[in-house]
Formats: C-alpha cells, sequence, structure tokens
C-alpha cells in the first residue's frame, strides 16, 4: 500500500577528502589500508548481520488469489443507475486478481504475520518458505481497520520471531526492514534486507480504505512494493512493527525514505483476539455527531484554535446522552490519543472493544472537562 507525495529533486555534491602519506618510500599506511580491504568474513561481522542471519529464516513470501468486482468498461456508467439495472441488470463481474506481500513466523507450528491488505480478502493464499517448500495458507482472522492479518500453515518446527515492544523504541535506533519486494523472494528463496534508523514514533497517518494508521512508527529503512506485511525489526532482532506503508514520489516509483510499521505492541493484542475469536469486537455506537472545525466554527463558538473535534449532535438515549455530552462540546482527547480530526477521533474509536469504557476529554465553555462513556454493545 502506497501513500503519495510529490518530492523535489536535490542536487547533492559530495565532497570527499583523503590523506595519503608515502614519506621516505614509508609503505605502512598503503599495507595496513589493504589489509583491512581484504579483512576475513569473520572480521567484517557486526550486530546487523548476526541479526539478519538470525531473522532471515523466519520470513515468508506470500502470493494470493482475490477474487474482485470489476465494472465493465464497455458499459455506460450512466446505467449504474437503479432504473436502468431493472432492465440490463448488474454490468459488473468477477475477476481473479494476483497479488504479493510479505509475511513472518511467529511460531513454530507455523501462525504467520502479514498486513489486512496483503492476504485479507484472499480466495487462495499460498505462502514460500526460505528452504524453497510453499504451503497453502488459511486465514485464521483478519482486521481490516488495524490492517492486520494472521495466517496459519499445517507444520511443525518451524523458526519464528520474537514479538518485542514497542513501547521503548529509542529514536535514532537501529532498524531492520525484511521482505519480499517486488516477488524476489519467489526466485531466490531468501528475503531482501534494508537497513536504516528509527526517524519518529507515535505518528498518525490519514485512513486508507477503511484502514487507521495511528501510532505508526517511521524509519528510513527503504521498504518498497512487496514488502507488506514483513516485520520491522530491532538490532536485537526482536519484531518492534509490520511494515505496512511507504510514501512514494509523484511517480509512485519506489522508496524515499518514509516507510511506516504499525507498532507491535498494537499488534499482539489483534493476534490474541483474532487467535480466539477470528474477527475484532467493535460492535458498538457512540450516538455522537462530530465534524472537523474550521476558522468559521472556531470563530462562532469563540474558540481560540481549530484543534479537536465539535459535536453536532447526541442521540438520546444513547452511550454518549449517558456520558453528559452537549451540542458545542469540543473532544480533545481520547483516552491516550490527541484529537485533531475526524479522522483520528475515528481511529482512536477502534482500539476499543465493546462493553469497555471511553474516556474523552472535552472542552466546554473554555474549560476542560472528562466524560466517561460506556460503550455498549448493540443489539
Amino acid at each position: 500500500m502506497k501513500k503519495k507525495i510529490v518530492i523535489a529533486t536535490i542536487t547533492v555534491l559530495v565532497m570527499f577528502s583523503a590523506a595519503f602519506f608515502f614519506i621516505n618510500g614509508d609503505n605502512e599506511t598503503e599495507k595496513s589500508i589493504f589489509e583491512n580491504a581484504n579483512s576475513p568474513k569473520a572480521e567484517r561481522e557486526s550486530i546487523i548481520t548476526k541479526t539478519v542471519a538470525k531473522v532471515a529464516p523466519a520470513i515468508v513470501g506470500i502470493n494470493v488469489i482475490e477474487v474482485r468486482q470489476v465494472n465493465n468498461p464497455f458499459f455506460n456508467p450512466f446505467f449504474d443507475d437503479p432504473f436502468f439495472q431493472q432492465f440490463f441488470g448488474d454490468q459488473s463481474y468477477s475477476q481473479e486478481v494476483k497479488g504479493l506481500g510479505s509475511g513472518f513466523l511467529i511460531s513454530s507450528d507455523g501462525y504467520i504475520l502479514t498486513n489486512d491488505h496483503v492476504a485479507g480478502n484472499a480466495k487462495k493464499v499460498t505462502v514460500t518458505l526460505t528452504d524453497g517448500r510453499h504451503f497453502e495458507a488459511k486465514v485464521v482472522g483478519t482486521d481490516r481497520v488495524s490492517d492486520i492479518c494472521l495466517l496459519k500453515i499445517n507444520e511443525k518446527n518451524l523458526p519464528y520471531l520474537k514479538l518485542g515492544k514497542s513501547d521503548d523504541i529509542i529514536i535514532g535506533e537501529w532498524s531492520i526492514a525484511l521482505g519480499n519486494p517486488f516477488g524476489l523472494f519467489d526466485v531466490n528463496d531468501q528475503p531482501t534486507v534494508t537497513v536504516g534508523v528509527i526517524s519518529a514514533i507515535n505518528m498518525n497517518l490519514e485512513p486508507v480504505e477503511g484502514r487507521f494508521y495511528l501510532k505508526m512508527i517511521q524509519t528510513d529503512a527503504a521498504i518498497n512494493g512487496g514488502n507488506s506485511g514483513g516485520p520491522l525489526v530491532n538490532a536485537l532482532g526482536d519484531v518492534i512493527g509490520i511494515n505496512t506503508i511507504i510514501y512514494s514520489t509523484g511517480s509512485g516509483k519506489g522508496s524515499i525514505g518514509l516507510g511506516f510499521a504499525i507498532p507491535v505492541n498494537k499488534v499482539k493484542r489483534i493476534v490474541d483476539e483474532l487467535k480466539r475469536n477470528g474477527e475484532i469486537d467493535r460492535n458498538f455506537s457512540t450516538g455522537l455527531g462530530v465534524q472537523d472545525i474550521d476558522e468559521k466554527i472556531a470563530s462562532y463558538y469563540k474558540l481560540q484554535n481549530t484543534r479537536g473535534v465539535i459535536v453536532n449532535k447526541v442521540v438520546s438515549g444513547s452511550p454518549a446522552d449517558k456520558a453528559g455530552f452537549k451540542k458545542g462540546d469540543v473532544i480533545l482527547a481520547l483516552g491516550e490519543y490527541k484529537i485533531s480530526n475526524t479522522n483520528t477521533l475515528n481511529g482512536a474509536l477502534q482500539e476499543y472493544r465493546s462493553g469497555q469504557t471511553a474516556e474523552f476529554t472535552v472542552l466546554r465553555d473554555g474549560s476542560n472537562i472528562t466524560l466517561e462513556m460506556d460503550l455498549e454493545r448493540n443489539n
């Protein structure tokens, strides 16, 4: 999945300076240079190379076949009108579409993690291991909202990765992305590796096709098409995220050092729920109507800025009504999430489950108050 931005071409002049000393025929410096250049393989190993060797066997390539509804290109869209459909019928048809992505084993008995946008809607999923073996995988459960999919293959004694922690990530620490860019895994039976650093954490992105990306990890390790679903690991080989989104150039060709991963703490929670239930229980409603705040709305309600969202409707008898919400309230935060617009509010609500209590920070009459809403299960 790619989210595109346009960048300008930057010309960088790199200047190298070096000093070489060949005084009185002394070749000691020259000798040491050549000795280093031909150093044994063991001397060139680092924590990164050792980590890659440890992690790589648990990476998998994923090939999927999806069935999509496609509109007839030779049929006038004017006839999509229900009046004409009663005469001509539905002019769309089913088409099988092939796709590919990455994944990684998280248990010795064949559980595999990837993105929902890689395998969530697949009719058939084929997994390729680094030893060249192919397995048909079952979708245990998938969650479109968080873009996480759990697969399973029937095999034992498999190499797997440890799910680490994402709440103690250090900005600037090493990050390693592994995966199957452009299907290269299928040809070579091995993942590709890119190395970078953690550029930022807690990054909120715009939702894409009903998928919400809050508190994402940003890395400059190159992530390309087909890397989706692969792991982002730290220098110790612990998984800290799932590679999911890149920002690319205006032409959509490749990475520009803006890659984003779903934090592993969120991943672990979703995986546990998918194993138990096969789905995520978000069967609740709030009874709130909200809208973004622009300059006009801010002026009308005498707000100092446009942060947050404003309540424009409260359904009588709803959880919002019982919590004490009023029209004109400004929602500034939901739990640990700062609310900047309706997208972040919707995304933050997806973190809750039916029956839980959500704590809102609300601006009312110039003061911040806290309102607690019981997220009652819909009948």
